[in-house]
């Protein structure tokens, strides 16, 4: 199995077999900033149309899984109240609460039919779970996906593999997940000593991989798991996160949770995220994942992002902004 280096990769070089941080972490949930043309910031309620991109000789479809309600105290724990409004007030954003969107990516490719995440699955908030309505919205039957690359293991990512009645909604998929992902969700340590309010998650995520155990395919950080498709070490949001690279047409990066808001996570990335499992690993994922897109000029999908998370990475001053394309 292919082993990626550890190492940012150098401006100039591939995203091949890199990783952007090395070491272990958890995930940010994050809302976001400037929507594309007329769209408003709040999250879908329900499942938007689906939006399609093309990637050379590729079709690339983002689908909405609804969005979550998350209070700023569990967003933001560390952050003084009057620094996160004089942040968010000025992008017309509520000080209480985040409201992210869940935009799932889907990719076709000759004989493959490719979901990055799975999504909440009926049991996770009201307000998400809305992906099968967004399939059948873009004419995609769950059984066609022949592979669902997970870029970590949330409730939001992964809890979709499973229906009301723990049945398998991609019956026919092979499941790709990070190997340090797999590994740290299903160590005995981890329910005791993960935080009370995450224990459910533990539980969650051991039912769901138990469910998929013999369609997995686990990998390192660096590998190519499918022709054209890299996954980036990129932790922190959770010990084994991963962000998935595309190298079709001019390139997309599938960033999960390593950004998740669009004015939080760019204009100040230092910022502790509550839902980060190593928060200072997560910040300096960030900034270095930022800085590198920047430089590249690397298109990317947010799965937090305002739907349907797709845009560029730009400098503003000191820090940067989200500019949506999509």
């Amino acid at each position: 199995m292919a082993t990626g280096s550890s190492q940012l990769p150098k401006r100039g070089q591939n995203w091949s077999r890199r990783a952007v941080l090395g070491g272990a972490g958890l995930t940010a949930l994050g809302l976001g900033a400037t929507a594309p043309a007329g769209r408003p910031l709040a999250a879908s309620t329900g499942a938007a149309a689906p939006a399609r991109l093309a990637l050379g000789d590729t079709e690339v479809t983002v689908l909405s899984d609804g969005g979550l309600v998350l209070p700023m105290d569990l967003y933001l724990p560390d952050t003084p109240e009057p620094e996160i409004a004089a942040l968010l007030a000025p992008h017309g954003m509520p000080t209480d609460m985040v409201r992210p969107d869940c935009n799932l990516t889907l990719l076709r490719s000759g004989d493959r039919v490719v979901l990055f995440d799975a999504g909440a699955g009926p049991l996770f908030q009201d307000t998400a779970g809305k992906l099968p309505a967004s399939l059948a919205a873009a004419g995609v039957d769950p059984a066609e996906v022949t592979d669902l690359c997970f870029t970590h293991a949330h409730p939001d990512h992964l809890w979709g593999v499973l229906d009301d009645f723990d049945e398998p909604v991609f019956p026919n998929a092979r499941c790709w997940m990070g190997r340090a992902e797999w590994d740290y969700w299903r160590a005995p340590a981890t329910l005791t000593t993960i935080s009370e309010a995450r224990q459910s998650f533990v539980v969650g995520a051991r039912n769901r991989m138990a469910a998929i155990e013999d369609r997995v395919e686990l990998f390192d950080a660096g590998a190519e798991i499918l022709p054209g498709i890299e996954a980036v070490g990129s932790f922190g949001h959770t010990p084994g996160h991963v962000c998935f690279m595309i190298h079709r047409g001019d390139g997309l990066l599938v960033v999960g949770d390593a950004i998740g808001n669009a004015v939080i996570s760019f204009e100040r990335p230092d910022w502790h995220a509550g839902s980060d499992h190593d928060v200072e690993q997560g910040a300096a994922t960030r900034r270095r994942l930022l800085d590198r897109l920047t430089a590249d000029r690397t298109r990317i999908v947010g799965f937090h992002l305002p739907y349907p998370g797709i845009g560029m990475v730009e400098r503003s001053g000191a820090h940067y902004r989200f500019a949506a394309t999509g």
